[in-house]
């Protein structure tokens, strides 16, 4: 580890001498892009991130949201926290590992705002799923995963998966976690005052995860999977739990002034960071950090990313509590320092190896200066294909088939809090503190951004408030993980623009504002760069617990509501029958007033005379029929273009198929808001029957179950 020559030539100015070796690999890591995001600061602030609702916004541990009191509609007492993570290039070097400490260290961001975590969401990005090393990547990280979620009694209920052959070389792994909170548990990361003590809780410091933070911000090269592996932490999700309980018993026992997890940069980062907010100093003892293995030298204790592990700001009197606290659930606890008014300073075997300005150190990284390609946008040249082919086809696809193979391995229901359960538009999660539905969606298309940037991103979020809005919950808030390639490529980094608009841009539109994220750059390997991929997870309440489900009733007529109006509006554009079959297309077009859409969908959702309802999205209505049919079938008759293609396959976002008793309602409701079409009629003859043009189509709930059980077949 070494700092670039521009970079420490700044840190020999204003150190006014040349740096220790830890100072060095201290300021290359808390500098890495990871850390500082020197490439994207810059754009970020395209998002609005404010509301009354929102209690603390960007730049914590993760941020806290006021629920709506269910009387008033007013934000309430009850508080929730919102944050996001990404684990790529730790997944890639070993999925199991990878996956489960980005779980452990997203629920310690949702501790450290004094918080309990009550939900997990997982969006998951591979290569093509027909090559055994993407399944290899695939199974290894779902597993890392629910391990790790299942043992600290953290359900898992939403989500995505997405194939797409960028990611051969680097798939993604993004995890949220959701957690509850009030006014009077609420702590942030800003060290409140000086003579305060440091104390670190949790598990003993080894050497894993050295330069985790630098590691995560080059590009993956061919020997990544042996040659970096000692960057990949190793998790204790046991521990963890263990951790959890504590951080309750200190919190209801008013112990913690402020609180920061220990990720990236390790010690190093969590502290500097944890005393820089608050605009002071440290004086940190490494040595009487508890440790794991014999002869650690400072720059190991400082910059390991051992997990499991909480730094907390106590009182000094408060101290013996923290201690017994500590011991009462088997965790290690060292008092480690104190808060101080001058400098972060950090002494080893006697002498001093870290002395500077906190500041400089946590938040002094200069910004890069980057060009930018704007993305081109592509020619119509929509595939020859018959319906029938194309219809089994992505049906089959394994971006669109059932991904029931991934959630049956969660446990989604501990903590009796899920009310709407994974395989759904969204999940609910009952807050019954504040008497209240939580729903969460989670998850981005790579077709819609490599074929469009900017639209697919501004897609992603519609498509995700759509998803809450099916269940009748209008949006509360959302936080994203930005994922991009090399930015110092032009191209690469214009595609990274073109997704931060287009996000921040819909969120605007959707008055939904973007409270916290991570970004993650250099997502390159030797087979070239990932598809610009804007992940955004987003809650939204409604009062209650109760939502219409995305499973025929049999008993309704249904309609297609919501979208634009328009040829504009059925373009193919970013759509898996393109991914399948070849050809392009340009991105259709989105509803000109995509909040009055949204609006409208929450207040047919929760209609009395709603019997189900779906999101149109990924395979177009052709996926969302098939994935509606069951018990009860559909014949439905669609108005066709001469092929039938855009009219089935189209993924024009902001749609929603719906099944009710009264489509005169529906149609009042969105008169003038968006076009309502008539598609046909709910049965109880488990057949989906499709009329499309001159074409037929007829499959039993069985037949249309076996196309889409392409995942789930494959691997077990």
């Amino acid at each position: 580890m070494s700092l670039s020559p521009s970079d420490r030539k700044l840190v020999v100015e204003e150190l006014d001498r040349e740096p220790t070796p830890a100072e060095e690999a201290l300021f290359e890591n808390l500098w890495s892009e990871h850390c500082a995001y020197r490439s994207s600061r810059p754009l970020l602030s395209a998002f609005d991130s404010e509301s009354d609702a929102v209690v603390v916004g960007p730049g914590d541990d993760a941020a806290v949201v006021a629920l709506p009191d269910p009387e008033t509609g007013e934000p309430g007492d009850t508080y929730v926290t919102m944050g996001i993570e990404s684990h790529n290039h730790p997944s890639y070097v070993d999925p199991f590992d990878g996956a489960a400490t980005g779980v452990g260290g997203i629920v310690r961001d949702t501790m450290s705002m004094g918080a309990y975590p009550i939900a997990l969401a997982d969006s998951l990005y591979f290569g093509d799923f027909d090559r055994e090393h993407s399944r290899y990547l695939f199974e290894g990280v779902v597993e890392g995963i629910s391990h790790y979620g299942n043992c600290i009694g953290v359900p898992t209920v939403t989500g995505s998966v997405a194939f797409h052959d960028d990611y051969e070389g680097n798939p993604l792994v993004n995890v949220a976690c959701v957690g509850l909170t009030d006014e009077e548990r609420l702590v942030t990361a800003e060290a409140k005052r000086p003579g305060n003590k440091l104390v670190l809780v949790g598990n003993a410091t080894g050497r894993d995860g050295l330069g985790g933070a630098s590691f995560a911000s080059e590009d993956l090269d061919e020997d990544a999977e042996t040659e970096d592996r000692p960057a990949v932490q190793v998790g204790d999700p046991y521990a963890e739990k263990r951790l959890i309980e504590a951080n309750e018993e200190l919190l209801e026992a008013d112990l913690v002034r402020a609180a920061r997890d220990l990720g990236a940069a390790g010690l190093g980062g969590a502290s500097s960071e944890l005393v820089a907010k608050g605009g002071l100093g440290a004086r940190i003892d490494l040595e009487a950090v508890h440790q794991r293995e014999p002869n650690m030298n400072a720059l190991e204790i400082l910059l390991a990313e051992s997990q499991e592990r909480m730094c907390y700001e106590v009182r000094p009197d408060d101290v013996a509590a923290v201690e017994a606290i500590a011991e009462k659930y088997d965790l290690g606890c060292s008092v480690i320092g104190e808060v101080t008014e001058g400098n972060y300073v950090c002494t080893f075997d006697g002498e001093a190896v870290v002395d500077c300005a906190a500041d400089f150190l946590a938040d002094g990284a200069p910004m890069n200066d980057l060009t930018s390609v704007e993305p081109e946008q592509p020619a119509r040249d929509p595939p020859e294909v018959d319906l029938e082919t194309a219809f089994e086809t992505v049906v089959a696809a394994p971006n669109t088939a059932s991904k029931s193979w991934v959630y049956r391995q969660y446990d989604h229901e501990v903590g009796t809090r899920t009310a709407m359960k994974p395989g759904d538009d969204a999940a609910i999660v009952a807050v019954r503190e504040a008497g209240v539905g939580l729903a969460v969606s989670s998850g981005a298309d790579p077709n819609w951004t490599d074929a469009a940037p900017y639209d697919g991103a501004r897609a992603v979020a519609l498509e995700n408030a759509t998803n809450l809005a099916a269940k009748g919950a209008a949006p509360l808030a959302a936080v994203d993980c930005l994922n991009g390639g090399n930015p110092e490529k032009p191209e690469v980094y214009g595609g990274f623009e073109a997704i931060v608009d287009g996000l921040a841009d819909m969120c605007s539109e959707l008055d939904v504002p973007v409270v916290g994220g991570n970004v993650s750059l250099y997502n390159d390997s030797p087979t070239g760069p990932i598809p610009p991929t804007p992940t955004l997870a987003m809650t939204g309440t409604k009062p209650g617990y109760e939502a219409p489900t995305a499973a025929l009733d049999g008993e309704g007529t249904l309609l297609v509501v919501g979208g634009a109006d328009g040829e504009a509006a059925r373009r193919l554009g970013g759509s898996e029958l393109l991914a399948e079959f070849g050809g392009t297309d340009r991105f259709p077009s989105l509803p000109d007033d995509a909040a009055a859409v949204v609006d409208a969908v929450a207040d047919v959702a929760d209609a009395e005379s709603t019997l189900s309802t779906h999101d149109v999205s990924h395979g177009g209505l052709a996926v969302a029929l098939a994935e509606m049919v069951g018990e009860a079938g559909a014949d439905v008759t669609l108005d066709a273009d001469p092929s039938g293609l855009e009219a089935l396959f189209s993924e024009a976002a902001g749609r929603v198929v719906v099944e009710t008793t009264d489509p005169d309602a529906v149609r009042e409701r969105f008169e003038g808001v968006a076009p309502v079409e008539t598609v046909g009629e709910a049965t109880d003859t488990g057949r989906l029957d499709l009329a499309v043009g001159g074409t037929e189509l007829s499959y039993t709930a069985e037949a249309v179950a076996d196309l889409r059980d392409t995942v789930g077949s494959a691997l077990e």
